[in-house]
């Protein structure tokens, strides 16, 4: 049988492609607030602003690299996804702000003498750092075929046959142009593509494991990993392979 799941979540940065596309983010981003000149930036000109914003958030970018492991891919703190998202957002940006202050005054020769400088600094950069993470979060999720659990049941449910209402979704599987629904109440066969399917099965904890198979969590009964490969056998007898492309991302969350 599966071991119980050592982690609860994941983290934007969950293995090399992770960190690698927050990078992407990060440079996107801070190329943005130079030419835009945010939060008084547009004092100093171009070269100097890309220059204090590039190593701003490439510090952060190391900073919160760790600090989504912390939060996302380790048993304790919030379940919520978005609560994850709030409290990672919030442990990243307070301490940081020291770091945006101190730069921020040798650069742009700002002053932080008065109560309300440092909060602004404070809101500013919890705001930036809240931006970051969800955007990081939300790519990962459209990337890495990831869904979680919600209470607002996923707008898939709304596309179960009258048969199936009330059906637990266990698995979704590929079949040319159609997609097999594996549920507590039995098989069924709908137009649809997996992709568009994954997006609407929000709310159930699950994940794409194949190009033509996505899984929820609660379905799997067992996983057999050999040969470098590995099998996920699903209550009702099913079996899903487990393609290389994916076996990482579902290690690292503990569920093979």
């Amino acid at each position: 049988m599966a071991s119980r799941p050592k982690i609860l979540g994941w983290g934007p940065y969950g293995d090399f492609k992770g960190w690698l596309r927050g990078l992407v983010i990060t440079v996107v981003a801070a190329t943005f607030l130079a030419f835009a000149g945010a939060f008084t930036s547009a004092r100093v000109g171009l070269p100097v602003r890309l220059a204090y914003w590039l190593g701003l958030m490439l510090v952060g970018w190391l900073w919160g690299g760790f600090i989504s492991r912390a939060f996302f891919n380790r048993v304790g703190g919030p379940r919520s996804l978005w609560l994850r998202v709030l409290a990672s957002s919030l442990a990243l940006a307070i301490p940081y702000s020291v770091v945006v202050g101190v730069t921020t005054r040798l650069v742009l020769h700002a002053s932080f003498d008065q109560p309300q400088d440092l909060i602004y600094l404070v809101a500013s950069v919890v705001a930036v750092t809240t931006a970051m993470v969800t955007i990081n979060v939300l790519v990962a999720r459209q990337t890495d075929g990831l869904t979680q659990a919600s209470s607002e049941p996923p707008k898939f449910l709304d596309r179960l046959p009258l048969k199936l209402r009330g059906a637990e979704v266990w698995a979704v599987e590929a079949e040319d142009h159609y997609l097999r629904l594996h549920t507590s109440k039995g098989q069924h066969l709908i137009l649809m593509r997996l992709s568009d399917a994954i997006a609407e099965l929000e709310g159930i904890e699950g994940a794409q494991v194949h190009r033509s198979w996505w899984v929820a969590r609660q379905a799997i009964a067992e996983a057999v990993r050999g040969d470098g490969r590995a099998t996920l056998t699903l209550t009702d007898g099913a079996e899903v392979p487990v393609s290389r492309t994916y076996a990482r991302l579902l290690r690292q969350r503990g569920w093979i």
